[in-house]
């Protein structure tokens, strides 16, 4: 099964964390906590503030490691390394989500999350 190893970015402002939806591909339309694929020779910090720049346009402090997800989709096994994230500065722009909100710990199960983000709510509301 194909191995794919992405960095997670969970932001949090005013007891508020950032969701994203997606706007592309298979899982288009359900919400997800921004990030991506690290490169090569890149530590998971680096990979998850080169994402957060390319994705939202802004700059993020990654403060806390939360957990790592493992979690197997149909077509591939993810591992995804999630980090308690906050802004450096106020101004996001979605470059390649169609929506995002920002949700208090009561609202996070409102939306439709992807299967391994699920998994990080959880990890997320013991934290909170």
């Amino acid at each position: 099964m194909k191995q794919i190893e992405v960095v997670a970015a969970i932001i949090r402002k005013d007891d508020k964390i950032f969701a994203t939806q997606r706007g592309y591909g298979e899982w288009k339309d359900w919400w997800e906590f921004p990030g991506g694929k690290m490169e090569v020779g890149e530590t998971p910090e680096k990979a998850l503030k080169r994402e957060i720049r390319e994705e939202l346009s802004t700059e993020i402090s990654v403060d806390e490691f939360l957990c790592t997800v493992e979690y197997d989709y149909p077509t591939f096994h993810l591992t995804m390394h999630c980090y308690l994230c906050s802004l450096l500065t106020e101004a996001l722009h979605l470059n390649e989500h169609e929506a995002a909100k920002w949700l208090t710990k009561d609202e996070l199960e409102s939306v439709k999350w992807l299967p391994a983000d699920l998994v990080v709510i959880k990890a997320l509301k013991n934290n909170l």
